[in-house]
């Protein structure tokens, strides 16, 4: 927390502050520079010459990026910094996102020459996330053509209005002018003629209610200096209001045997031979001493014996510490926003046993979290989570480096997860002979990027408390999965609302046989839907190839739009799911002739688009999942008997009266008219639709105690079958929704009819797709219904009674174990029916954009042979 009061001018702040910035930007040349004017060292060492202060690891010098988080410490007159450099490139975004939560000020670096890029975007949006007060450095604008104005205004357009340009020889009266623009209270002052002071422009910082923004050249020292003046003039020191002692663990290292956990102490002070007492990943509680501390600045350190509020350090003697976890008043840090989506499997040589090697590579996971290393018992197999190519460069050179081991990697896999289809009330059972537990859970979905949460709801006096604490341990420290292709399950919330023990039978593993037995089978009863990671993508290409483009990304399911376009260049913006898009940037290369590029980012998890191809392709049997198994265990004649999942219910012990919104109850689709006698309105159809699915908002993390430690990937046991792909249209629906055909429409039904089975013939014929157009006719008396074959694809009219709706639905589950379908309609109530059957919904907008560029095509490609002949 920031003092936003006026400081005292006698007192030194002491200030950490981060340094962030997209590859490239020149963020440690910076740093250079500042260390440099501040006297911390000689010389100013180069990126180029692999001589910088702080990229002193061998990785980081043959390649001339920042892989590992570094500190160093300098002065000025006014404040005493410890300055954070982080990793640039994208493949390294967790290491920077790591230290977010320790800064007090970040610099965020932007190249003048390659203006605001996709991962500035993201790191923008982290700084936001974590509520860091930023300000910007505009950096190598000698060989930029672009204006320092004509920045400050793509600044103010793409990152925010309150970025605000504190030029060198501009004057208060000037600036004061800009800070009027861009904030209401700075506005009332310099109406009433008052000169802002910087106490209250620091305050401004702080709340991050201002962004200043400064120019220069790092290389050349032009506006370095200017913005170490400005950091001392307008950052306030840091306010730490709990006494007691506090600490966030943000990153493990080693130097040479010695083991050092790196914190910020926020609270009270750290002593050399204090006792610590935390947590372990595994749960376990550990006391140990600190048995030195170390102040790091470069790769140098000084000793000390006490490390006060505020201060960065190296401590030595805590053996069991992770990145993120919380000393004393702290609690853990919650799940990064950025995680990998792929999973690679780690090949060693032939001689080396991947079993015995596991706990050797895991020391590397303690360094580098984001590498997620974890075991595959089925396939016997080391496999690692990882954001992309140089990632995995740098983890086969540290296995080299620290192993002696030459290692390969494949191609890698998309990491699925699932969340609960619908509420369901789990029960496991475990009485062996003389044991016994029974866990009743209540499972619920989650809005999208909520992760999992866990909670207690019984009635008083039901259960000892000691057993409450060690189901909730145990439903936080396993890897619980899902029942499609047992992905890791996300996105829901597991109530406890049950429990009975035996006063001489019950032991500690019968809860926790009991517990898991109990989250598996709500799964069962519930189902579950898979999501896939999404990429939010920026492609920036020669306009000659923007109808391949968009044709490539409609084929990958993509959502995009076009960001700006010039007769020489476009630039297409948009989110795809990341199994149709991580092989499109070599493609993209190719047909541009290398004039073409694409900046990915992770963007989250939705529904997967082709769930019952994957499903298929992994051929998992959650019932034959023995680590997972979703049944319970009865006493039955003296001697334990397996129950099947389905048949517990009959066999329980204790029974639950729930409120009416916790039933387990699914929620089936169902159509929107029967017959004319119900109908569902839109916002019933809503609400429906929320209850289910949650609302849509921007992705949040919720708080994960333990991190998972393995992640598992299924042997297929069944070979995958081919699908077919059809599109299914709701005809008076896209009649309805479009503009073109409902002006026509209004004059002539049957006319529109002809005119949108005109326009699905060119689509049908250029996309070579199988198609069924389907007209509602059950408002026709004594209608038998009908099905023609129009140019090459089906054209069917509902008989009477049968709504478009329906016959649609009925169509969609048919086809859908055989079909990759994609379902055209605005309809709220089919849409949530395609969401249950696995089915990829298309509105009638998205599809309107689809079949105009379709169009375009034909006609760009007609325009060519025209002019070939």
């Amino acid at each position: 927390m920031l003092n936003t009061k006026e400081r005292k001018q006698d007192v030194k702040k002491k200030i950490t502050i981060g340094i962030l910035a997209h590859v490239d930007a020149g963020k440690t040349t910076l740093s250079e520079a500042m260390l440099y004017l501040c006297g911390k060292i000689r010389s100013i060492g180069r990126v180029d010459h692999r001589n910088t202060y702080l990229d002193t690891n061998a990785v980081e010098r043959e390649r001339g990026i920042t892989v590992f988080s570094k500190q160093a410490r300098f002065s000025t007159p006014v404040c005493d910094f410890i300055l954070l450099d982080t990793p640039g490139h994208v493949d390294f975004s967790a290491e920077a996102e790591r230290t977010l939560t320790l800064l007090d000020y970040a610099i965020l670096v932007i190249s003048a020459a390659d203006g605001v890029q996709n991962h500035t975007r993201t790191l923008w949006q982290l700084l936001e996330y974590y509520h860091v007060p930023t300000f910007l450095f505009v950096n190598k604008t000698d060989i930029s053509i672009k204006l320092a104005e004509e920045m400050e205004e793509e600044l103010s357009r793409t990152l925010s209005p309150r970025c605000v340009a504190f030029f060198e020889a501009q004057n208060d009266s000037e600036r004061d002018e800009k800070l009027a623009m861009a904030d209401e209270e700075f506005l009332e002052a310099f109406s009433a003629g008052e000169t802002i002071a910087d106490v209250e422009i620091a305050a401004a910082v702080a709340e991050r209610r201002l962004f200043p923004t400064l120019f220069g050249s790092a290389l050349r020292l032009t506006g370095v200096e200017h913005l170490l003046h400005t950091l001392d003039r307008f950052t306030l020191s840091p306010l730490y209001e709990n006494a007691e002692f506090g600490a966030r663990v943000y990153k493990i290292a080693r130097d040479g045997n010695t083991r050092l956990t790196y914190l910020k102490v926020t609270g009270g002070t750290l002593r050399a031979r204090d006792e610590i007492t935390y947590l372990s990943a595994d749960g376990q509680t550990m006391r140990e001493k600190v048995n030195q501390l170390r102040l790091y600045s470069g790769e140098k350190f000084e000793q000390v014996d006490t490390a006060s509020v505020g201060e960065i350090c190296a401590v030595v003697g805590l053996s069991a510490t992770y990145a993120g976890l919380g000393l004393g008043f702290e609690r853990d840090a919650g799940r990064p926003v950025l995680e990998p989506v792929l999973s690679y499997r780690i090949l060693l040589p032939k001689e080396c046993d991947p079993m015995l090697y596991f706990p050797k590579l895991k020391e590397l996971e303690e360094e580098e979290p984001s590498l997620h290393l974890y075991w595959n018992s089925e396939l016997g197999q080391i496999e690692a989570r990882l954001m992309g190519e140089v990632q995995i460069d740098l983890l086969r050179r540290l296995i080299h480096d620290r192993f002696s081991i030459d290692c390969e990697l494949d191609a890698g896999r998309i990491l699925y997860k699932e969340k609960p289809a619908a509420r369901a009330l789990g029960i496991g059972h475990f009485e062996p002979l003389r044991h016994y537990a029974e866990v009743q859970l209540l499972i619920e979905p989650r809005p999208a990027g909520s992760g999992l949460s866990f909670d207690v709801h019984l009635p008083p006096n039901t259960l000892d408390l000691n057993w409450q604490r060690l189901i909730l341990f145990n439903l936080y420290e396993k890897v619980h999965r899902g029942t499609l292709i047992g992905a890791i399950l996300t996105d829901a919330k597991i109530t406890l609302v049950a429990a009975r023990a035996h006063l001489k039978h019950t032991e500690g593993g019968d809860f926790r046989e009991a517990t898991l037995r109990a989250v598996r089978q709500g799964l069962m009863q519930s189902g579950c839907v898979l999501l896939e990671p999404f990429y939010k993508f920026r492609i920036d290409l020669p306009s000659s190839f923007v109808g391949r483009a968009m044709s490539d990304l409609q084929m990958r399911f993509a959502s995009f739009e076009v960001e700006s376009a010039t007769n020489d260049r476009t630039v297409i913006t948009g989110r795809a799911p990341v199994a149709t898009l991580h092989d499109y940037p070599r493609e993209l290369i190719s047909y541009t002739r290398g004039e073409g590029h694409i900046a990915c980012t992770s963007d989250g998890y939705e529904p997967c688009h082709n769930q019952n191809e994957v499903v298929a392709a992994v051929g998992y049997d959650p019932v034959a999942d023995l680590e997972n198994t979703p049944h319970s265990v009865f006493c039955e004649h003296g001697a334990g008997v397996v129950i099947p999942w389905n048949e517990v219910e009959a066999y329980k012990h204790l029974d639950v009266n729930l409120s009416p919104a916790d039933t387990a109850e699914r929620i089936l689709p169902t159509p929107r008219k029967l017959a004319n006698k119900y109908q569902l309105s839109e916002d019933e159809v809503e609400a429906l639709m929320l209850r289910s699915f949650g609302p849509i908002r921007r992705r949040q993390y919720g708080e994960k105690r333990v991190n998972a430690a393995k992640e598992e990937t299924k042997r297929p046991h069944k070979k995958p079958q081919p699908q077919k792909h059809m599109v299914i249209v709701d005809g008076y629906n896209v009649i309805w929704a479009w503009d073109s055909l409902r002006e026509v429409a209004e004059f002539s039904l049957e006319k529109a009819r002809e005119t949108l089975m005109d326009i699905l013939s060119n689509y049908v014929a250029f996309t070579k797709t199988e198609l069924t157009l389907v007209f509602d006719a059950y408002l026709v008396p004594d209608g038998a219904g009908s099905e023609i074959t129009h140019d090459g694809y089906r054209v069917v009219y509902t008989k009477e009674n049968q709504t478009a709706d329906a016959y649609i639905e009925r169509m969609m589950h048919e086809l859908g174990p055989n079909y990759n379908i994609r379902m055209v309609s605005g309809d709220k109530l089919l849409q949530f029916s395609a969401v249950h059957s696995g089915i990829l919904r298309v509105t009638a907008a998205e599809f309107e954009a689809e079949v105009t560029a379709v169009g375009e095509e034909i006609a760009d490609f007609i325009q060519k042979l025209a002019q070939k002949q």
